[in-house]
Parts: C-alpha cells; structure tokens; sequence
C-alpha cells in the first residue's frame, strides 16, 4: 500500500451491545432517514448491520445533497448474496450494495451487477493505491470497473494478552493450531482454512502457492485437501467458529476463547472497551480486505447512487465512513481527520514491515466459493 497503510488508523466496528453479549447473529434492519430536503430523492442501500454510526452518515450525507438513504442491512456477505438472488439486485428492491472486492466475481457472474461510469465517480479523490495494483485489481473485471473501494482492514491475531503472549517477528498463523490452546480458539470456517494453508505453505508444505487455488480449480482441490487433512487433525481446538461481527467479539467475551483468527475491527472495540485483547500481523501477513460500493443491475435510483459515490470520494465522506465502521479509509486527506486512538492501534497493528507483507483476498470466482464453502462445512461440522 502507500501513505495511506503507513499513516492510516482503525479503532472499531461497532456493534450491538445486547446481541455481542449473547453471541446472536445480527438481523436485518431497515430504516430510512428522512430530513427536511427532499428535492434529491433517494437510494435503496444494501449493506452491513450492526454498525450505530451509519444513521449519522446518512444525515450528513442528507443534508449535503438532500438525498435520502432507505439502507437495509445484514450481518454477513452470504445474505447479502441471498438477497440480491432473491431478486433484490434486479427488482428495483435496491440500488446499491457493498460486498468486499473478493467477492466481486461471484457477483458479476450471477449478473448482479453492472459497471460504474469512472466519469462519474470523483475517482479523482481517492488515494491511487487503490486504483492500482494486487489491491485494486478485483475491482476491474474485463477492462470494466464493477467495485468503487469503500474501506479497508484486515484478519488477523487477536488474542487475550493476559493468557496468550505474542509480539511480531514471531507470531504465526501456525499459533492458532498451537495444542495449548485447546478449546480456546476462534475463526472462521473459511478463512481458517486460509489461514492453514498460508502457514503451511510458510512451512513448504503445500503442493501448490495458495494464491493459485483462486485460479485453478485443480490446484484448489489438491491445496484444499491438504489443509483440510491438517486442520481436522487440530479441530479439537476450535472453541467456536464465527460468522459476523457479535459472535466474533462473544467468542472472548463470554465462550472462553483466548486466540483467534479476527477482524482488525473486532479487536478494536473490546479493546476500547478496556479488555486485555491485542492485535497483531503475524510473520505470513495479514489478510487484508477492500470492501467495494457496486451497482446493481435493476438498481432504479443511479444518480442518487453517483451522489453517493461522489461523497465518499471526498476527505469529509471518506472519513466519514470509515469512523462508522472504524476501518480505514479510502479518500485522499482523509487519514488526517482519523481520531489518535485509531491510530494508535494501528500501530500495535502494523508495526515494522507489516504493511508490506498484506495478503489481500483474492478475487473469488462462483466456483471457488461453491468448494470452499464445502470444505468450511467439513471443517466446521467435524
């Protein structure tokens, strides 16, 4: 990345207090705010549930361009794939959704989606490094752009400072299959898997780069048997598997695990919270995701989108967003109105080299999703 992995910050994603204290899956919630403009109209958003500081964005947003923002929210990219297949992404139901830029793919074969208009979008605004390189490259399919970067973080060790001592230039990907910790792990089906495969291959024993199971489907298959065979064989440490933000955090706060493979964000918050939780790039990378704003195809309200767009291509919009998400953000200048406890953890993050080693999510066609969603539930369902 550039200046903005060096300089950037990220505290936390919020949640819902009540249902992280339980470990339930967020559901949908549909709101619309409603302001005293309304020559701008509206847009139907799609996107992620949980997060208490949209409401705020969108009153910003509101009164800046008088539109209105009717957003309806999930707690993972599966439901957001579910509802656009039940005929959101075609029925007018909604104009816009922002999946992360790996899943892009999958998106534009089910014919979810259509391109942007770069004309349009004020791509003047946004930090080059995402409109170049490994970063950007999902976002581009074809010669066409179908993703506008929305923020970015990262997946990787969390865990309870107290029980669990790790600092970088030693921390593994492999620690999460450490035997002492038995019973106290967390992660994701998928992205477990990722995380084995990453650190076997760290070890030489991969049959293939792992980068090359997202492109070959053969190679998927010989990568993903190996690791498979690897993590049953440490499936007694496993604590609980999570899917969404409140499961993740519930994981440490309530189900006894003290490591685990998480967001950048989840950490954030139990650590703004005063829990002992640090968060830390291990020596193989952290996995780093780019979420994206994409335009559905029966989407019916296109300008009110671009207004959007164009927003969050500006300092203010891109700070903006991203404080309500506690990720980083996207747009030139915006780094500088970033709070300096989001900068502070970033820090602690990405100390020394770390930024240089990111691994960013491959763009993940249908097919690839289809097996490794296959291998999750073996892995899981063990």
């Amino acid at each position: 990345m550039s200046t903005i992995m060096r300089t950037g910050g990220l505290d936390r994603r919020r949640f819902i207090k009540t249902a992280a204290a339980a470990g339930a899956m967020t559901v949908a919630s549909p709101f619309v705010l409603k302001g005293a403009l309304g020559a701008g109209g509206e847009l139907n958003f799609l996107g992620w549930a949980g997060y208490d500081g949209f409401a705020a964005v969108f009153k910003q947003f509101e009164a800046k361009t008088g539109v209105k923002v009717k957003f309806t929210g999930f707690g993972s990219q599966d439901e957001f794939h579910a509802q656009a297949k039940a005929g959101g992404a075609t029925n007018g139901a909604f104009d816009m959704a922002e999946p992360t830029s790996d899943r892009l793919a999958s998106w534009l074969d089910n014919d979810f989606i259509v391109p942007w208009d770069e004309k349009k979008a004020g791509l003047d605004g946004v930090d080059p490094a995402f409109l170049q390189g490994k970063a950007a490259d999902a976002m581009t399919i074809k010669g066409k752009r179908y993703g506008m970067p929305s923020v970015w973080g990262t997946e990787s060790l969390t865990f309870n400072n107290k029980e669990v001592k790790l600092e970088y230039g030693k921390a593994s990907l492999m620690d999460l299959f450490d035997d002492k910790y038995v019973g106290k792990v967390t992660m994701r089906g998928h992205s477990g898997l990722a995380a084995a495969a990453r650190a076997l291959e760290a070890a030489g024993k991969l049959p293939h780069p792992y980068a090359e199971a997202y492109a070959d489907e053969a190679k998927m298959v010989k990568i993903y048997d190996e690791t498979l065979k690897f993590v049953l064989s440490k499936r007694k440490n496993i604590g609980q598997f999570w899917s969404n933000e409140n499961e993740a955090q519930g994981a440490f706060r309530t189900n006894g695990c003290v490591i685990g493979m998480n967001w950048d964000t989840s950490a954030g918050a139990m650590i703004k919270e005063g829990m002992p939780i640090s968060y830390i790039s291990p020596n193989e990378g952290a996995m780093a995701w780019l979420q994206n704003f994409v335009l559905l195809k029966g989407a019916k309200n296109v300008e009110q989108v671009y207004e959007w767009i164009r927003w969050i291509n500006t300092p203010d919009g891109a700070a903006a967003w991203s404080k309500a998400f506690s990720a980083n953000p996207i747009g030139k200048g915006s780094v500088d109105k970033l709070d300096d406890a989001a900068k502070k953890f970033f820090q602690m993050a990405y100390p020394g080299d770390a930024t240089s080693k990111l691994f960013w999510w491959p763009a993940t066609p249908s097919w690839f999703v289809a097996k490794r969603t296959e291998y999750a539930k073996k892995f899981m369902s063990a």
